[in-house]
């Protein structure tokens, strides 16, 4: 059904709000202040018209803008998207009942993003090779992205010719494609069943067009060169599909506001660590406890400080699905080898880390360092430290997700000493 609306704010997700009788109706790519022609039902509408435009829109930079779902908010002004994004987190923790001052958003510059999950189909003209399409199944055959390093974009034939050897299944697949300090590693999952010449016609053409590395459902099919990330200087050896912060420049932001805040603490537990992004650095100034559920990621953590020839201090690990078993605040107080921590750092997935608060609460531990990629999870994980005696002292947004609603975010807090 057409209907015009008018549009009286954005949601968390960028789309436009209009209140209606009937409740809020969500208009993708809609701005605050316009007037739209759309095809609604009572909740969601398509935008067919703006028939009134704000002052904050512009002109989108990428042609796939508005059928690609990787971007959400190329259509606003940079000032006005600014704003926004701080004010999701501002929201979120004002929610929560935490009324604090947040930093101005800390932005990243397009084609700076250095990973990123893609899907491909086998067709009969060849390959579909893309991000979704918003809330959809549908591919959107990549031919630019503003977000993606150009490292990737201009090998997106090549990925295509790729995907086109690797992939033996007409459903779609996923590839995650992530530029190292040694090229390109490649991970393929659901790409069916490889094997025989298949098999070797992909080892081929991997060699062929220098891949560091191609693996499927995370066994290596082909390593020329082991895919290697920096930490500051130290060479980190990263496994098949491994989390890596998006983008290098939020990466190392995420790590001074971490080490900056850490740097007094003697021990220091770095929670869902992955490979090392923060706690080879901050074995700079401190022993580090690395807590992980991933053990191929904690071994190549592992691996990388014993490269490193005794110019940090000493880095232990330790497998531990922190969502299962949580570090207890008396393991915390009393510590593994009879020395407590007085620093934590921890940088949870989007659920965030509820049950690890809640023990860090009761804990004497000095300086919390929290990352989070979820201002929603955050604030709640925030709230039960603030509950538990502890004091936030600054909150840091990073744009990391450049034109998208996902928000990252690092927040510092002190537990006052106990009054002898």
């Amino acid at each position: 059904m057409s209907t015009v609306l008018t549009i009286s704010r954005l949601g968390a997700q960028g789309d436009g709000v209009a209140d209606t009788p009937k409740g809020p109706v969500f208009v993708p790519f809609a701005l605050p202040g316009e007037r739209v022609n759309v095809a609604a039902d009572d909740k969601k509408a398509d935008l067919v018209a703006v028939l009134d435009s704000s002052p904050q829109r512009i002109a989108p930079v990428c042609k796939h803008f508005g059928d690609c779902g990787g971007c959400a908010m190329q259509h606003l002004d940079a000032d006005a998207y600014r704003a926004w994004k701080r004010d999701k987190l501002v929201d979120a923790l004002r929610s929560r009942g935490i009324d604090t001052p947040v930093d101005p958003l800390v932005s990243v510059e397009p084609r700076t993003r250095r990973r990123a999950a893609l899907t491909a189909r086998k067709t009969e003209a060849g390959v579909l090779l893309g991000f979704n399409a918003a809330l959809s199944h549908r591919i959107v055959d990549m031919e630019e992205c503003h977000v993606l390093l150009p490292s990737i974009v201009e090998r997106l034939d090549t990925l295509r010719g790729l995907a086109l050897l690797v992939g033996r299944t007409p459903k779609p697949f996923r590839l995650g494609v992530t530029q190292t300090a040694s090229g390109l590693d490649v991970a393929f999952e659901d790409s069916g069943v490889l094997e025989g010449k298949a098999r070797q016609a992909a080892v081929d053409f991997a060699l062929r067009n220098g891949f560091a590395r191609v693996s499927v459902d995370g066994e290596t099919l082909v390593e020329p060169r082991k895919p290697l990330v920096m930490v500051d200087d130290i060479a980190v050896p990263t496994p098949p599909g491994a989390f890596l912060q998006a983008v290098e420049t939020a990466e190392a932001v995420m790590a001074d506001l971490v080490t900056g805040h850490l740097k007094k603490a003697k021990r220091v537990a770095d929670l869902f660590s992955g490979v090392g992004t923060f706690a080879l650095r901050l074995a700079r100034n401190s022993e580090v406890h690395a807590v992980e559920g991933d053990a191929p990621a904690l071994a190549s953590l592992d691996r990388a400080f014993r490269a490193t020839a005794g110019t940090l201090k000493r880095v232990t690990i330790e497998k531990r699905d922190l969502f299962v078993r949580p570090v207890t605040y008396k393991e915390f107080d009393a510590a593994f080898a009879g020395t407590a921590f007085d620093g934590v750092a921890f940088d949870p997935p989007r659920a965030g880390a509820e049950g690890q608060a809640k023990q860090l609460a009761r804990s004497q531990v000095r300086l919390i360092a929290a990352v989070s990629c979820n201002p929603l999870t955050l604030a709640r994980d925030l709230r039960i430290l603030i509950d538990g005696g502890y004091v936030l002292k600054r909150v840091v947004p990073i744009d990391q997700f450049l034109w998208s609603p996902h928000l990252e975010a690092v927040a510092l807090l002190e537990k006052p000493r106990r009054r002898k």
